[in-house]
């Protein structure tokens, strides 16, 4: 008897011993809740069968799915979204290294400076940036087109390939690189058999960021987008203005699909493990 009830009473007496972790758990699980739910929300939408989302689903359908295959402004977004993503994430890679090289073994005080404008636009709101890029690029005559979302992709792009390869630059014993040096190592063999094997990891990480950033931007494809040529949020953005139907939630769904797809690539290459502990 005294066995059952204190199974019974057990949990009672295990919060009554550990309040703070019996809270915290309770707020781990709704706050993740609270970012889960409306993404299941969104993927079982793309399911409905009917024109409008209701809950629960009288069933499931791929007719959306259909829709998005049929509606061509949805694929040429979506191509030109993935193609923006990989090649702004590229340059925005190779500008950011040797920047991060450079900074990062600074001593001048103007380093420091120089490193916070780069990591500027990760505290900047993007419709700011955006519409200061607009501006820029009307003073020297770019016009709003694939080579001006590629420019400002690239840009949004550099500090998170830079914040991730600086901390780890830094973190990372000089003596390497003046040993290499005085045997007689070129700038450019210090690089690609000292530097780069213990930032790659650092540096697919940020590639993987600036991908997913970029893929899923709206306010800076906004400015820059044209009719022929504007992005996927774009594109979701003006069809919501004129009618909504669960289409919208099925070619989410494919755009949530490609970054779990991304994040898996990266595990596949690296480990997910390893990435955080860079």
């Amino acid at each position: 008897m005294n066995r059952i009830a204190a199974d019974v009473y057990r949990p009672a007496i295990l919060i009554a011993r550990n309040p703070g972790r019996v809270a915290l758990a309770l707020y781990a699980v709704h706050f993740l809740a609270f970012l889960v739910g409306p993404i299941i929300l969104v993927v079982l939408a793309s399911f409905s069968p009917s024109p409008f989302v209701t809950f629960p689903l009288k069933g499931l359908s791929w007719r959306w799915y259909e829709r998005v295959w049929e509606y061509q402004p949805f694929l040429d977004s979506l191509w030109l979204s993935v193609e923006l993503a990989l090649l702004s994430s590229m340059i925005g890679s190779a500008l950011a290294i040797p920047a991060a090289l450079v900074l990062g073994r600074s001593l001048r005080a103007s380093a420091a400076l120089t490193s916070g404008l780069l990591l500027s636009p990760l505290s900047i709101p993007g419709i700011v940036v955006g519409y200061a890029m607009l501006y820029s690029f009307s003073a020297i005559s770019i016009r709003p087109g694939f080579l001006a979302l590629l420019i400002a992709h690239s840009i949004i792009s550099i500090p998170y390939v830079f914040r991730t390869t600086l901390s780890v630059y830094k973190a990372m014993p000089a003596h390497c690189e003046e040993a290499a040096v005085i045997l007689g190592a070129s700038r450019v063999k210090v690089f690609v058999f000292v530097i780069a094997p213990q930032l790659s990891s650092a540096i697919f990480a940020g590639l993987l960021f600036s991908f997913l950033i970029s893929l899923d931007n709206l306010p800076i494809s906004f400015f820059f987008g044209t009719a022929s040529q504007s992005p996927l949020p774009v594109v979701m953005m003006s069809y919501l203005q004129n009618q909504f139907d669960p289409s919208v939630a099925a070619i989410a769904t494919i755009q949530m699909l490609l970054a779990i797809l991304a994040l898996v690539a990266v595990d596949r290459i690296f480990g997910i493990g390893r990435l955080q502990s860079t």
